[in-house]
């Protein structure tokens, strides 16, 4: 698993620099006709990896979408609403895709509306829909005005462009009112947070350079990741496995760590630091509690 995309990366990717003053003139927003990338070397099969923006793809024909665990053969025209918390890649059927695309981070839309309550970016939502070519010369109308609106003069054309972002998603929930999860879907729902979180678990580890460190090792910072109540995680996670939240986290990096000790020569203080643990006594305490023993008494077995 590749480490996330950031917005700067994306931006040297696709057009190829970074202009000092984009941002000041984007305010984090921008959008892009896939037309205007023909010819120009583009990686368009894309790393299963993480973004740190939001994005709306509107990309005509065929594709394959690899979204968290599951994928999604589109058999028409894609509409997706990806956004930072889940991995995602996808696979047009053409080297030379037609569509639009627009990227914004949470910070452009801060303030104007809380984009994680809606279904679309819910872990027990479907982010990718395949539209028909009606629906997506409907949305293409929305997209030719987001150009439009970018290319002008006028003072306030950001808050326009919002207002144009969320017209996208609440298209989208409208034309497919069964994306928002019902109750008779409720179970389905729990299934996809389990594993989504134990995704997000997995996604961390081998650790294989003392460089590399993981992020997430909190209930609190999972559930963050997953958009839902640290309390209602702890209850599926519970329901699934007997297990509390903290627990399936701590037997994970106590399995990672009982690698680190056996299979490198990293000293204690790199292997705690890798796992999270500023404080190398802490995680000597964590992991006797875990394992029943010291790490140095570990690693001299």
């Amino acid at each position: 698993m590749q480490k996330a995309l950031s917005l700067e990366e994306f931006y040297r990717n696709t057009i190829g620099i970074l202009p000092s003053e984009i941002f000041k003139k984007i305010g984090h927003f921008n959008v892009f006709r896939m037309e205007d990338f023909e010819g120009v070397e583009f990686p368009y099969e894309m790393p299963y990896s993480r973004k740190d923006y939001y994005k709306i793809a509107l990309i005509l024909g065929p594709h394959k979408v690899a979204y968290a665990d599951k994928t999604f053969d589109v058999k028409h025209n894609m509409l997706m609403f990806a956004n930072p918390q889940i991995p995602y890649n996808w696979m047009p059927a053409t080297l030379s895709p037609r569509g639009a695309y627009c990227v914004f981070t949470e910070e452009f839309i801060k303030d104007f509306g809380n984009i994680r309550e809606y279904p679309l970016y819910q872990p027990g939502g479907f982010p990718i829909l395949d539209v028909t070519d009606e629906e997506a010369a409907e949305m293409m109308v929305t997209f030719n005005k987001m150009f439009t609106e970018i290319g002008s003069e006028y003072k306030y054309k950001y808050d326009v462009l919002r207002n144009l972002a969320f017209e996208l998603i609440h298209t989208a929930l409208k034309m497919r009112p069964a994306l928002t999860v019902d109750d008779q879907e409720r179970s389905n729902a729990h299934d996809r947070i389990v594993s989504l979180f134990q995704e997000l678990l997995e996604r961390q580890f081998p650790i294989e350079s003392p460089r590399q460190q993981i992020h997430l090792k909190s209930a609190g910072e999972f559930a963050s990741q997953l958009n839902i109540h640290m309390n209602h995680l702890n209850r599926v996670l519970k329901a699934a496995t007997g297990k509390t939240t903290s627990q399936l986290i701590g037997e994970r990096i106590a399995l990672e760590a009982r690698a680190l000790l056996k299979h490198t020569n990293w000293n204690i203080s790199e292997i705690a630091w890798c796992l999270g643990f500023e404080d190398p006594s802490h995680f000597i305490k964590v992991f006797k509690k875990n394992s029943q023993i010291t790490p140095k008494g570990f690693r001299g077995e």
